[in-house]
């Protein structure tokens, strides 16, 4: 019996483009101007030393900037970074360049679970801080209060089976009556190898009925 649903973001309650097209191009190309104007906030200041820890080496900022730029450029999935970029995308929804995407299908659904009383929770690479403000900012209103918890890459990494243990765990509920949906097989068959059970998201192409998780176009489509 299912007693909570663990989401993933990127791909499955959110597109992919919004993430790739839009936040990272958007973090990219604002980060060496949002470091030197707040690089006296004690959060980037410790994003940035927590970077020089990562490197082994004592950077100069400007060091630290390339390093997270090459970081970004090759798609790494480490805590500082991902912190960062959250910061830098708060500035980014409130001087309204952009608006947090999660489908028509997802908002309803997570709206129509919550109130039959399942547990809902974020998994997702992206920081705590950037998955509320995806949520926090949608053409839905704000949807951050329809979850129980969030959880990103602190826990661990997404493709490791012992991430999904420590969240069972940590919200208390046995993984067999956890529900995992993400885009990504290697995720779900971490999650799968913790006890829970899972649905595959394909939002575009053709759905393979033989693949090793069950594979659904949308959330309106999923039985819990």
């Amino acid at each position: 019996m299912i007693k909570a649903i663990l989401t993933d973001i990127e791909g499955t309650t959110s597109s992919l483009s919004f993430v790739k097209d839009i936040l990272f191009p958007y973090a990219r190309a604002c980060l060496a101007d949002y470091v030197g104007a707040h690089r006296d906030n004690s959060e980037v200041r410790r994003c940035l030393d927590d970077v020089r820890a990562i490197a082994g080496a004592a950077l100069t900022d400007a060091q630290v900037i390339e390093q997270l730029i090459r970081w970004i450029d090759e798609d790494r999935k480490i805590t500082p970074l991902k912190a960062l970029q959250g910061l830098i995308w708060e500035h980014g929804y409130k001087e309204n360049a952009f608006q947090g995407h999660v489908y028509d299908d997802a908002a309803n659904q997570l709206r129509a679970w919550q109130q039959r009383g399942l547990r809902l929770f974020v998994y997702s690479s992206g920081s705590v801080y950037a998955q509320k403000l995806i949520f926090g900012h949608t053409a839905f209103g704000n949807l951050t209060s329809l979850f129980a918890g969030y959880f990103d890459t602190t826990v661990g990494g997404k493709r490791e089976a012992d991430s999904y243990r420590k969240i069972a765990l940590a919200i208390n509920v046995p993984p067999q009556d956890i529900l995992f949906l993400s885009d990504i097989k290697e995720e779900l068959d971490a999650a799968t190898t913790a006890g829970m059970q899972t649905v595959w998201l394909v939002r575009d192409g053709a759905i393979d009925t033989h693949a090793a998780h069950r594979q659904v176009r949308d959330f309106n489509v999923i039985e819990v």
